[in-house]
């Protein structure tokens, strides 16, 4: 397979293409904007591979797109580009609109021609993959089932809003130009090279340097986990397996509030690198105002994708976090750069809150 991956060097992006190129049969075309969040560090290990190639692109240049798309003689669009942190989109939601909405639009505009123009057996080969979340089905009680394929659309944050309306453009341009789509929702996403503005990473980090573990609210909200390896090997399935015009649901199977999230981190730091004054690093947790919009329960149903298609999840929530947090230990040539330069780890996603 010719495989096009979009935002290849963000965290998801990345770890599929590391798990795509260990497959020498299989290209791997990975094209990125490079925003903040991109990060080249992150595909170190399989830069020389002959079967890779990194592109310095924005997918809202639907030109440049598809000299690609016909150079490279694609046959998988998986399209995972996209601005991805709620704090973020209260702050400043343009961005979003502009990457998840206008991008994803300008991607299909450009994979339509480019699969109307493909000769018959390439054609039916051609599949475009849409990778998004379970944040555009909205919030669920603690007694609610979990979210499955059928959950209507009920996003909060101006983050679930874009994302939800590219999951509808992808939607029309199979029903209405036939273009042969896959689509996927998958739920909180946590393991290595992860940017540290998401909740794991960055208590990692603060932690590490003694600041305070800043907890939404009484951290009551809860999040189904999932490892990226283990997504990864999901999104792989899908794109080649998938049936056209169907959705699947990738989740843990891991539900946890976040306060247990960060209590869980914290004892795994007690046991792994001790703190200075002989404390424990939960003594570091601060309660803070919650964010606007803070969805309280997402937990997905992947019944469809175990039945159908065969995956399941090897890491569970125990073993995965302590892989994580080893992780980070030992990395920090990739971290470092980032908490000195990008992001040292502040709040973001107040905003709306204070006014």
């Amino acid at each position: 397979m010719n495989i096009l991956v979009t935002g290849g060097a963000g965290f998801i992006g990345s770890a599929l293409c590391r798990y795509l190129t260990g497959n020498p049969a299989d290209r791997v075309v990975n094209i990125d904007k490079l925003t903040y969040a991109g990060n080249l560090a992150s595909l170190r290990q399989i830069e020389n591979l002959p079967n890779y190639t990194f592109v310095r692109a924005d997918i809202r240049d639907d030109r440049r797109v598809s000299e690609i798309l016909r150079a490279e003689k694609i046959d998988t669009v998986m399209h995972l580009a996209a601005e991805t942190h709620v704090d973020r989109s209260i702050d400043g939601p343009a961005d979003f609109i502009e990457t998840n909405i206008v991008g994803t639009f300008r991607l299909l505009c450009a994979s339509l021609a480019y699969w109307r123009d493909l000769p018959p057996e390439m054609a039916e080969r051609f599949r475009f993959h849409h990778v998004s979340t379970d944040e555009v089905f909205g919030d669920l009680d603690e007694e609610e089932a979990r979210f499955t394929e059928d959950t209507p659309y009920v996003p909060s944050s101006p983050y679930s809003a874009s994302k939800a309306a590219s999951d509808h453009l992808v939607r029309a341009w199979h029903r209405t130009f036939g273009l042969p789509v896959v689509l996927s929702n998958c739920s909180n996403n946590y393991g290595p090279f992860h940017f540290p503005e998401k909740l794991i990473p960055l208590t990692i980090l603060n932690a590490l340097d003694e600041q305070p573990l800043r907890v939404y609210g009484a951290g009551k909200n809860i999040r189904d986990w999932l490892h990226v390896e283990d997504h990864v090997r999901a999104l792989a399935l899908i794109a080649r397996n998938g049936v056209v015009g169907e959705s699947y649901n990738v989740g843990g199977n891991a539900e946890r509030s976040n306060i247990r999230v960060v209590e869980t981190i914290c004892d795994i730091l007690d046991a792994r690198k001790p703190r200075r004054n002989g404390g424990s690093y939960r003594s570091l947790i601060t309660f803070v105002a919650d964010r606007p919009g803070h969805d309280r329960r997402y937990a997905i149903d992947g019944s469809k994708l175990e039945r159908e298609l065969g995956w399941k999840a090897r890491e569970s929530f125990e073993t995965g976090l302590a892989r994580t947090v080893d992780w980070y230990l030992d990395n920090e040539w990739w971290w470092g750069p980032i908490r000195e330069g990008h992001y040292a780890g502040e709040r973001l996603g107040r905003l709306v809150a204070a006014q």
